[in-house]
């Protein structure tokens, strides 16, 4: 029996969320493994941070920006809770990308870390060139990102980005893809992002000692 579900696991992915008894902390089979590649942009305290900076670190990637007046603020509330329940691990770093640089300087984003209370060893807010980081978004971790055009583009809502937190291991490959937000439109939401967050950290545990 147990083979049995282990099996429709393998071939119907998703089609059963429930592990066997015994399974229960077994991780499934990364679904990403690709390459961040090479990057080179500006940290809130004026250095330059490049991908080789985070050699040899677990890392959490994210995409938003200062001025969002959506989802932002819900992503990087995750990622502070992350910061907080991963504070055994130091070797863990969180990294988020402004996908609005032009408006996100060095002292907006020292503003909006300092809001969520982000520790400047491990949590890096990054700014630079907008076409290199919206590339950063689409191309290195397959994610959307959008900026809005148009007279009725309200302050606040420029640009439509991904909401996901992306997982990378020491190496600098793009492992996993999680939920950075509660999804209220599933009468389970908060359930199912608990389950989320948890499936993350223990991945994070499994890449720190991979």
């Amino acid at each position: 029996m147990r083979r049995s579900i282990l099996l429709l696991a393998i071939l119907f992915p998703g089609c059963c969320d429930a592990k066997p008894q015994g399974f229960e902390n077994v991780s499934p089979t990364p679904d990403l493994n690709f390459p961040v590649g090479h990057f080179s942009l500006t940290e809130r305290s004026g250095r330059t941070i490049t991908e080789k900076d985070l050699e040899g670190s677990v890392w959490v990637a994210s995409f938003v920006f200062t001025r969002c007046m959506g989802p932002c603020p819900a992503v990087t509330a995750t990622v502070a809770r992350l910061q907080n329940e991963l504070k055994d691990l130091p070797q863990v770093k969180f990294v988020t990308f402004t996908v609005d640089p032009k408006r996100d300087n060095m002292e907006e984003l020292k503003k909006y870390a300092k809001h969520f209370n982000a520790d400047p060893d491990r949590w890096l807010f990054l700014t630079g060139d907008e076409a290199t980081i919206h590339n950063l978004s689409l191309e290195r971790f397959k994610q959307a990102i959008e900026k809005k055009t148009g007279e009725d583009v309200k302050p606040g809502d420029e640009f439509n980005h991904s909401t996901r937190l992306l997982l990378v291991d020491r190496k600098g490959m793009i492992r996993a893809s999680f939920d950075g937000i509660q999804n209220d439109r599933f009468p389970d939401s908060k359930e199912q992002f608990e389950d989320n967050l948890k499936r993350l950290k223990q991945r994070v545990s499994e890449l720190v000692v991979e």
